[in-house]
């Protein structure tokens, strides 16, 4: 049986667009883009472990709000479980700690992204709510 991996990401929007990040070199994944967080570490809820994340990889605060959608995603050696979020940003501007590059992207234009196979269905959660 593959080992569970329960993981979260921030669907952060701000002026009307969503923030996506890509993938860092040497990283599983790496040049797909995402919506950042990370691992639940034990103890934490998702919403603690989401804000904890974004404050360790891009140095902000944010508002974790509504939970959009869990997908799960075998990589052959594990099942990644995302769950995403909808975020609002509170304090600080994005600093890139662990991924190549950042964009702030329209709803629309989200599909022009090479996004990780995990991160798809809340791109088009959103397409069809927003779009």
């Amino acid at each position: 049986m593959l080992k569970r991996i329960e993981v979260v990401g921030a669907v952060l929007v701000h002026d009307g667009r969503v923030f996506a990040a890509k993938r860092g070199p040497g990283k599983s994944m790496a040049g797909f883009w995402e919506f950042p967080g990370g691992k639940v570490e034990a103890g934490e809820t998702p919403e603690d472990a989401l804000a904890r994340e974004l404050r360790e990889e891009l140095m902000i605060e944010a508002r974790v709000g509504a939970f959009l959608t869990t997908t799960a995603y075998d990589t052959g050696s594990a099942i990644i479980e995302l769950s995403t979020y909808e975020c609002g940003l509170l304090a600080g501007s994005p600093v890139l700690t662990e991924h190549a590059e950042s964009r702030w992207v329209h709803i629309p234009e989200l599909t022009d992204l090479d996004w990780a196979p995990a991160d798809i269905p809340t791109v088009e959660l959103l397409q069809e709510r927003f779009v």
